[in-house]
């Protein structure tokens, strides 16, 4: 099993910008996969970003593109998005996951992945 815990949430005005971090513990050769995923009221959980463990391979929302980064840290077990140009409706409670496929193509859905953390709350607002 994994463990992951995220940090770096709060609130921020629009256009300014967060970085947030996910701590994976446990079977960490089970993180092939990392994605990041956020779920605001009301609403469903929805794919922002995945990163393979090749690192180069990266993958993002159409609504995130260009404004938000993930990476990661394979020795630290660490995984980060950085998100700048923040906006109103990135406002939702940011999850971080990992799925132990070495190369699922699902990697945009929530019911690929094995191990979820808490959630980090990011509130964008004026």
């Amino acid at each position: 099993q994994v463990q992951l815990v995220e940090s770096g949430g709060g609130l921020v005005q629009p256009g300014g910008s967060l970085r947030l971090s996910c701590a994976a513990s446990g079977r960490t050769f089970s993180t092939n996969t990392m994605g990041w995923f956020r779920q605001a009221p009301g609403r469903e959980r929805e794919f922002v970003a995945a990163i393979r463990l090749s690192i180069t391979n990266t993958y993002y929302a159409d609504s995130v593109k260009g404004r938000f980064t993930i990476s990661r840290d394979n020795a630290k077990n660490m995984v980060y998005l950085q998100m700048n140009s923040l906006k109103f409706e990135d406002t939702a409670v940011y999850y971080c996951a990992a799925d132990r496929s070495y190369y699922s193509a699902n990697y945009y859905s929530p019911d690929e992945y094995d191990y979820w953390g808490q959630g980090t709350q990011v509130t964008v607002s004026s």
